[in-house]
């Protein structure tokens, strides 16, 4: 299977599901991760989980938290 770069815009290659939409980041991805991957700073701990630090804000997704102010730019 040769995975085909996505949109403009879109970092690297993302897996899909078999009907189509983008997979979910999963739960158990450290808060870490994220922030350097985005380079964001969410002012909790680095080895907290993604799925927890939803719960928490009550965001539904995590490109809503990444796009909240919640996050400050390092």
């Amino acid at each position: 299977m040769n995975m085909a770069k996505d949109a403009a815009g879109m970092r690297g290659y993302r897996t899909r599901n078999a009907n189509g939409p983008l997979r979910d980041t999963r739960d158990d991805k450290h808060v870490s991760t994220l922030e350097k991957q985005y380079n964001r700073d969410f002012g909790v701990r680095d080895d907290m989980h993604v799925g927890t630090l939803l719960q928490k804000t009550g965001f539904a997704s995590v490109n809503d938290l990444i796009h909240s102010r919640r996050g400050r730019r390092k």
